[in-house]
């Protein structure tokens, strides 16, 4: 792995190539420029310092995707801290069992957000821990004098990012990374998607996420501007994105679900004009997705990726792949990745088959918090991603479910995923995600959670078996219970959430 060693040094780096190009443009109208970025980095370490934050201190932030919290990243980075970045959802229970295992000194977040009073819970979590609270806001953060700074000492191969899971189904889960590889993927992922000085990317996910430090980094290796939004609003956000010329517009399902909303709401001119690609990740999309986003919004269509806050991403699309690849899978490894797949039985399986995939790479994390999560996490030496998936005969991954969403009914296992793509080729499907409940008698039953398309009436248990049956599904699979939903429940990945639906769906079949 060979360019800059961190965060710090790579905003330094591209400050000078190109000082006066944009950086970062929000909704408020604010446009920094990557000068800009650095300088207001500097004056945030500064500003941080001078409250006591020194080398080495964990400090646990929680903020939205604000262009301060991009100069407090960057920053934090400058001083040599560690730092624990916390998505905005996490409240009082998450955010003390993260700043408890890692070690923090600091927490930083807003006063408010959403709604919800940050101040509070941040003064109790600080007084149950013993330790220093900052408030910071949007336009107002802790600044001071960069020349009383110390000189930056690059450490690229400590671990100075811990990262939080946003599992719904027990408390999250550290994972430890250091700056060299963070700033590689983010490369490796700007190569991939050919993003340039003049490539304007939506960032319009949580920035606390793995994914978000990623990005950043893309933006310094390749000169690219991102268009960030604070809270994902599909139809105000979606506009910004067409005001300000998005050339790439991520970053999910959801989110391509919306674009495409709002380009058959105006059929007569494009939405965005200057598309380039839709990249995809946080969860394997529908295969016709590519198609639609293709032939409507313009562009190549989707570019996929895949990867975890573990392993972040391991493989990617490129411009280059033929459309069925692109469609149908989340593209091959990134250079200096390994991958395989392993049956249930324990066997290393070959091209075309499926198996757990199991990967080896830069990216891969040097170890949880809690260490004794490292020894069922590894497989001699690969990491266990939990996905199921197949690798073909060219390297091109295939996600076919998760470990966990493998649905046993009468012994028979069951992919959740085979059913979701064919419902979702209904017309009357705007969404679905298939989940297993109990069941005392099979086991397991297979239940579709279904958003029904704008316009049209929810689809019924009969219409649904009838377009499986057409579709060719084998009866074993077909769902024996339908529920609807205005909408699925999502992380702030992505991806949904099954636990919140099993919950709610736990329940004797009455349909």
């Amino acid at each position: 792995m060979s360019g800059p060693a961190d965060l710090w040094t790579a905003l330094d780096a591209r400050a000078h190539a190109t000082p006066d190009a944009e950086a970062v443009v929000d909704p408020q109208g604010r446009r920094v420029t990557f000068a800009a970025l650095r300088d207001g980095a500097a004056e945030v370490a500064a500003g941080l310092a001078d409250l006591g934050v020194a080398p080495g201190d964990v400090v646990a932030w929680e903020l939205p995707t604000w262009i301060e919290a991009m100069e407090l990243a960057a920053g934090l980075n400058r001083l040599g801290a560690t730092q624990v970045p916390i998505i905005a959802i996490y409240r009082e229970r998450e955010v003390t069992h993260c700043c408890r295992q890692a070690g923090a000194r600091w927490l930083i977040t807003p006063s408010a957000f959403r709604g919800f009073d940050f101040a509070a819970m941040g003064t109790s979590v600080a007084g149950a821990l013993g330790l220093t609270h900052v408030v910071i806001e949007r336009g107002s953060v802790p600044r001071g004098d960069p020349r009383t700074l110390a000189p930056h000492v690059p450490a690229p191969d400590e671990s100075r990012w811990i990262f939080y899971t946003s599992g719904t189904t027990s408390v999250p889960k550290g994972a430890r990374h250091v700056d060299r590889a963070m700033a590689w993927v983010g490369a490796a992922m700007a190569d991939r998607m050919q993003l340039g000085p003049s490539s304007r990317y939506a960032l319009v996910f949580p920035f606390p996420h793995v994914g978000g430090i990623l990005l950043l980094h893309s933006a310094l290796h390749s000169g690219c501007t991102h268009l960030i939004d604070e809270a994902w609003d599909p139809v105000a956000t979606t506009a910004f994105l067409a005001r300000e010329g998005v050339t790439h517009a991520g970053t999910g399902t959801p989110f391509h679900l919306a674009y495409l909303a709002a380009q058959r709401a105006q059929p007569e001119r494009r939405l965005f004009p200057h598309l380039v690609c839709c990249p995809g990740g946080a969860a394997p999309k529908p295969p016709s997705l590519h198609e639609q986003i293709k032939r409507e919004l313009g562009g190549i269509g989707i570019v996929s990726s895949w990867g975890l806050t573990e392993a972040p991403i391991l493989t990617y699309s490129t411009f280059d792949d033929p459309d069925d690849k692109l469609a149908t899978t989340e593209g091959r490894a990134l250079p200096g990745v390994t991958l395989r797949a392993v049956g249930l039985d324990g066997r290393v399986v070959g091209p075309g088959e499926e198996g757990e995939l199991q990967a080896k790479g830069p990216q891969v994390t040097v170890g949880h918090v809690d260490a004794s999560l490292d020894a069922p996490a590894f497989d001699d030496g690969w990491f266990r991603t939990g996905d199921l998936g197949v690798i073909d005969a060219e390297g091109y991954v295939r996600i076919t479910g998760r470990l966990k969403d493998v649905i046993i009914r009468n012994g028979e296992n069951i992919s959740a995923k085979e059913i979701e793509d064919l419902l979702f080729t209904h017309p009357g499907v705007a969404e679905v995600a298939v989940i297993g409940l109990p069941d005392q008698r099979t086991g397991e039953r297979v239940c579709a959670v279904v958003c029904p398309s704008p316009g049209r009436d929810p689809l019924t248990l009969l219409e649904m078996r009838d377009h499986l049956a057409q579709a060719g599904l084998r009866r074993q699979a077909v769902p024996e219970q339908i529920e609807h939903v205005d909408v699925l429940p999502r992380n702030p990945a992505g991806k949904v959430t099954k636990q919140v639906l099993h919950d709610r769906f736990a329940r004797p079949a009455g349909n």
